[in-house]
């Protein structure tokens, strides 16, 4: 069941680690690791949630903050990770910030 209501989901960037971190109350449940090319893309890489969080939709929730915030701060979206990637087939309200990968992201991860 996905009642979040019996729970308080936050997300915060960690620039320091490059990535987005998701807490279930006080208790680090999983991230979003990102790379920044240049001043205006940043690649989405790898996203997990621990498995004792799953089935919470906390990865749907950490995907969409941390895109949005990266889409204010300037930055255009690249998804490598599978989970962004499929996550951005149904959830249009980022066409305009993304960007398709190219050979230069993957050799940027390397």
């Amino acid at each position: 069941m996905n009642d979040q209501s019996q729970y308080e989901a936050t997300v915060r960037d960690n620039p320091d680690e490059t990535r987005f971190d998701v807490f279930v109350d006080d208790t680090h449940a999983g991230f979003s690791v990102y790379k920044d090319i240049g001043e205006t893309q940043r690649i989405f890489y790898h996203t997990v949630v621990f498995e004792e969080f799953g089935g919470r939709g906390l990865a749907g929730t950490l995907t969409r903050t941390a895109l949005s915030t990266s889409v204010q701060a300037g930055h255009r979206i690249v998804a490598v990770c599978p989970y962004v990637k499929k996550w951005l087939t149904t959830h249009h309200d980022f066409d305009d910030a993304t960007d398709p990968v190219g050979r230069e992201h993957v050799r940027a991860l390397r």
